[in-house]
């Protein structure tokens, strides 16, 4: 009965339910090959269909859902792209609960915010220009492989959403992972094989362009770089092509809709072209301090809104506005790319002034400044315990870290007032960086058994903080001792081209960042890269200009280290005298639990009676144990409570014991924690006993001596008599 009832559809046509559950289960699939026999799946129109795009993309087990929807206006006065993205991981895609009382996903993780970075990096530069209505995109794991990682996937089901969108969109789009293992370059590479990566990048690209990099590596080269970003690019034009035919295979044609978001005055962009352009030339020539050159700038729009009629210019003002910053930022380009200077008069490769200090803070394990021009960073090194490790309970990753990096930009580093919130995307995004670039350089639990924070606080910022928290970051590591292999630095470098022209600037300023065409940062040692960061702005940019940029980019690198030399080349011999020292202890794992003792007994009470922190943790077929404490006598004090507790009893040892009971026949001593053994009535003197009480009690500190183990109870047999002097035949008797 319940499929003969009949519903209309949208084409007037009855239809049964069972025939109507079959149109709505319809999905329109394209499915490619990234480049190995690995297949990737782009499904558009079953999921999420009120949406004004959608798409959930398949590789191996691992799926997700991007949708997108965007205004159908733009609001008054907005005159830059509103795009907000949002990536989340849903712990029903692993079969897990999420942890926390409430036991559901909550605020994003770093890892979800830094993918969320990954995805708006790439798409927010092919909106058109003058496209301002509010877009939302919001991508969601909804199933996870434990080899496919999806951060790499997550663009691509992004821009599809928007391809198939009616959205306007000068895309396709997409991200894909290199990695470099046992030397050969993979795309897309399994999780289990990234272990042995020397290189880990994320490319984005158009099928003409390279968009976005970021990733860490091992000390690659520069033309190994170049090398990792070609390969990604020839597999980012097969995922660019299945996109447009993925549009192409929708039924119902949708036409990007119609917009007019700006209004425009030409006669007035005119006017201020022509009166503005050559005093901010002038300007750009002259002014070498940021509030100088700020104050120039606001001093000519002003003077040119003087010539205009008050009212007109009050309603005209955002019109204003954008057509003086447009002007600003083309007589700026020009004096670089003609003049070849610089706003602050610098040659295009040189390097602001560097100074830099450690020891700063006294009471800190390791504190360093770095300052280069009008940035500084003060940033802390702080050393802990595995009581301190940062616990990772994501969907995909679940892992302990020893090495946390966090960096701060507070609103008075820029001269500004803003209320002070939670930590943004772009702290945590600038930390990361960071973090990615000191990680390869730090030394192994052998060398260095602490759990390491380092805290960037900006204090100054015009140009490039993480790459500055990088710097201070090294220095202030070396300052706590930390055995780094190599000091780190980074630099942020610029271009700027016309297409037949082209500038690279090293060491570019916040206003060069704003006005440029590619700005990416590089961190490494004198032998090789350890982390990039690249966003390119501009159409064509060629494999030969990014390699003469990542070369200048190495010789600033370079200079920077040698700047750094001068405060500090090695780490301290030794660590301050206020850091905790941390001694490891290696015992088989059958004895972890007489250390710890029932209910933690033992090893609560040797931290009582020490002051020591004592921390045991289970590695393979052993018990790896931290003792740690400011007091070296705590510590050897704990170190000879764990090795009586696992020394295994041999015969022909003398102990110092314990008396613990006394019974007819003898008494039972405890000659190491929890090893007792039967002091026969015989054994205690040479000389006939009534009674044990006569000689010994409860509690007693007696030197027995080891004499049997039987070798089916392990029993131990103990005897005292043979530590005294064996008295005379006359002597002996009864007592």
């Amino acid at each position: 009965m319940l499929n003969s009832t009949c519903y209309k559809d949208d084409e007037s046509t009855f239809v049964t339910q069972k025939e109507k559950k079959e149109v709505i289960m319809e999905g329109i699939v394209k499915t490619f090959d990234i480049g190995d026999g690995r297949m990737i799946s782009l499904e558009t129109g079953k999921l999420a269909k009120q949406a004004d795009g959608a798409c959930v993309v398949k590789m191996g087990n691992t799926m997700l859902l991007a949708t997108v929807v965007a205004a159908k206006e733009a609001k008054e006065n907005v005159d830059f792209m509103p795009l907000s993205v949002e990536y989340r991981e849903k712990y029903a895609a692993s079969g897990r609960f999420p942890g926390g009382f409430f036991k559901r996903e909550a605020r994003p993780t770093d890892s979800e915010i830094l993918t969320s970075r990954l995805i708006d990096r790439a798409l927010r530069p092919l909106f058109p220009d003058n496209y301002h209505a509010e877009v939302q995109v919001i991508v969601t794991l909804i199933s996870s492989d434990d080899e496919i990682l999806p951060d790499a996937l997550a663009c691509l089901a992004a821009s599809t959403a928007l391809t198939v969108s009616d959205i306007p969109f000068n895309g396709p789009v997409s991200e894909i992972r290199v990695a470099r293992i046992d030397g050969k370059m993979v795309v897309n590479p399994d999780r289990s094989l990234m272990g042995s990566a020397d290189i880990d990048i994320i490319v984005a690209a158009t099928a003409e362009n390279i968009m976005m990099v970021e990733g860490e590596m091992k000390e690659v080269s520069e033309a190994s770089m170049v090398e990792a970003i070609s390969v990604a690019h020839k597999h980012l034009k097969l995922a660019c092509q299945a996109q447009l035919e993925l549009a192409a295979m929708v039924e119902k044609s949708r036409p990007k809709r119609e917009y007019s978001h700006e209004r425009n005055d030409e006669e007035l962009r005119i006017a201020i072209a022509e009166f503005c352009y050559d005093k901010i030339y002038a300007v750009a020539m002259s002014a070498s301090s940021k509030k100088d050159r700020t104050e120039a700038f606001a001093a000519i729009k002003q003077e040119f809104k003087d010539t205009l009629d008050a009212d007109f210019a009050a309603e005209n003002s955002p019109l204003i506005s954008r057509y003086y910053h447009d002007v600003e930022k083309k007589a700026m380009r020009n004096m670089i790319l003609n003049d070849k200077q610089r706003l602050d008069g610098r040659k295009l490769d040189e390097i602001r002034p560097i100074w830099s200090e450690i020891d700063y803070l006294p009471t800190a394990h390791g504190s360093a400044i770095f300052t280069r021009g009008e940035t500084q960073s003060l940033t802390t090194v702080t050393l802990g315990t595995k009581l301190n490790e940062q616990d990772i309970d994501g969907v995909v990753i679940q892992e302990k870290q020893n090495f946390l990096l966090h960096y701060n930009f507070p609103p008075f580093s820029t001269g500004e007032v803003k209320r002070i919130m939670g930590v943004g995307r772009r702290e945590i995004g600038h930390g990361n960086l960071a973090l990615r670039a000191l990680k390869a350089m730090m030394p192994d639990n052998t060398v260095n058994p602490y759990t390491v924070r380092v805290v960037s606080d900006i204090l100054e910022s015009n140009g490039s903080s993480s790459m500055a928290t990088v710097c201070a970051g090294t220095l202030a590591l070396l300052d706590a001792g930390v055995k780094l292999i190599k000091p780190v630095s980074g630099i942020a470098m610029g271009l700027i081209t016309d297409g037949s022209n082209f500038a690279i600037l090293s060491d570019i300023l916040g206003d060069e960042d704003h006005l440029g065409d590619m700005d990416f940062k590089v961190c490494g040692t004198r032998d090789g890269i350890t982390a990039c960061q690249m966003d390119i702005k501009v159409d064509g940019l060629s494999m030969e200009i990014m390699a003469a940029a990542m070369e200048q980019a190495r010789q600033g690198r370079l200079h920077i280290l040698g700047e750094m030399a001068k405060t500090i080349t090695e780490p301290r011999e030794d660590y301050k005298p206020h850091v905790p020292r941390i001694v490891k202890l290696t015992i088989p794992r059958e004895f972890i639990g007489a250390v710890i003792g029932p209910g933690g007994k033992i090893i609560q009470e040797m931290q009582r009676e020490t002051g020591a922190t004592i921390v045991i943790e289970e590695v393979g077929e052993f018990g790896v144990i931290d003792i740690v404490s400011n007091n070296k006598a705590s510590i050897d004090a704990v170190k000879e409570k764990i090795k009586r507790i696992v020394s295994v009893p041999e015969v022909g040892d003398v102990y110092h014991g314990t008396v613990k009971t006394i019974t007819a026949f003898g008494a039972f001593v405890e000659i190491l924690p929890g090893k007792d053994g039967l002091l026969h009535i015989s054994e205690i003197e040479w000389s006939r006993l009534k009674d044990v009480e006569s000689v010994l009690k409860v509690g007693d500190k007696i030197d027995v001596k080891l004499i049997e183990v039987d070798p089916k109870t392990g029993k131990l047999k103990l005897s005292r008599k043979v530590l005294l002097p064996k008295p005379d035949q006359n002597d002996s008797g009864a007592k």
